[in-house]
């Protein structure tokens, strides 16, 4: 059933009139009872929530009209994110500190929630992101940068400024990809007076930001970063291209649920151990389509094309 804060919640969004963060706490209760496998009560509860009323004159809602932000509520749990035992740690600890944070404010302290991933493309940012979202059962709000930056001296603050009483509003996980188009270093000589207003705006919003909501930024460099930035996160994670280990787990997690007792060999690991994690997880894909189509088994040798293939993208790049 729902926990006291969503009771909470909801009574609150009642007697400001706020049907977003209504919608938002009922479809998080809903989540949350899908997970105990109350899968009839949460699609009720959906159902009811997503039937449209007559909109009511006069009112307007920024969150509805916001381009800036996209939510949804992802369904993945940790186990499903292959990373270091280290980074999986952590993120445990940025849940369980979520999970028990009045116990914590009961002492003065406030639970992790500016967290800053960086890593190169393709190593779980993002995923990581809707995994956190999924184990709190919290809508993803994830920011569209490039709708975010315009080229109207002030219009990004003030867009900005939306987001962030979003944040304040409706709790949830929020995910800014790309960070550094946001929170590029100062101090570089290419840097035009505007961008550095943007960062000005963005560091006043966030470190003003006491709400419930998690805040996660993603860049593939953080030395494109501004130094004032690092001191403002909570927690700082680094990811990085898979380990032997992972990239065996990775075959074997995502072939195997077609083919079972798929075991790559040692040959394709060490092939593979270039790539990031979501381009051998698009050419496990890959391969289990080639298989629908052909009716053939997946084999070693198809993998170790399809690996060299997106082995060669780069190669070509680079000549």
């Amino acid at each position: 059933m729902a926990t006291a804060d969503q009771i909470k919640s909801l009574v609150k969004s009642y007697a400001e009139g706020n049907d977003e963060r209504f919608k938002t706490t009922v479809l998080q209760i809903a989540a949350y009872e899908a997970k105990k496998n109350h899968v009839n009560f949460a699609r009720e509860l959906k159902t009811l929530i997503e039937t449209k009323r007559p909109a009511k004159p006069n009112v307007i809602s920024l969150n509805k009209t916001n381009p800036t932000l996209q939510m949804i509520f992802p369904d993945f749990q940790l186990e499903d994110l292959i990373v270091s035992d280290e980074i999986k740690d952590r993120i445990f600890r940025i849940l369980n500190e979520y999970k028990n944070k009045h116990k914590l404010q009961q002492f003065g302290l406030q639970n992790r929630r500016k967290i800053l991933i960086e890593g190169p493309p393709g190593t779980g940012k993002t995923f990581t992101a809707s995994v956190i979202a999924s184990e709190l059962s919290l809508p993803l709000y994830t920011v569209q940068v490039d709708k975010l930056i315009t080229k109207f001296m002030g219009e990004t603050s003030i867009k900005l400024r939306q987001i962030f009483e979003s944040i304040e509003n409706n709790v949830g996980v929020y995910f800014f990809d790309e960070f550094d188009a946001i929170g590029t270093d100062r101090s570089m000589d290419n840097e035009v007076g505007e961008m550095r207003r943007i960062l000005n705006s963005f560091l006043q919003f966030f470190e003003q930001d006491t709400s419930e909501s998690l805040i996660i930024a993603a860049t593939n460099n953080q030395k494109l970063l501004d130094q004032a930035l690092f001191r403002r996160f909570d927690d700082i994670l680094h990811y990085t291209l898979p380990t032997t280990k992972e990239v065996s787990t990775i075959f074997t997690n995502r072939l195997s649920v077609f083919q079972k007792g798929f075991n790559p060999t040692d040959k394709l690991i060490t092939m593979a151990k270039v790539l990031s994690q979501a381009e051998l997880v698009k050419i496990c894909d890959d391969a289990i389509k080639e298989s629908i189509l052909s009716g053939n088994e997946i084999t070693e040798k198809q993998l170790l094309t399809l690996v060299d293939e997106r082995v060669n993208i780069y190669s070509d790049r680079e000549a």
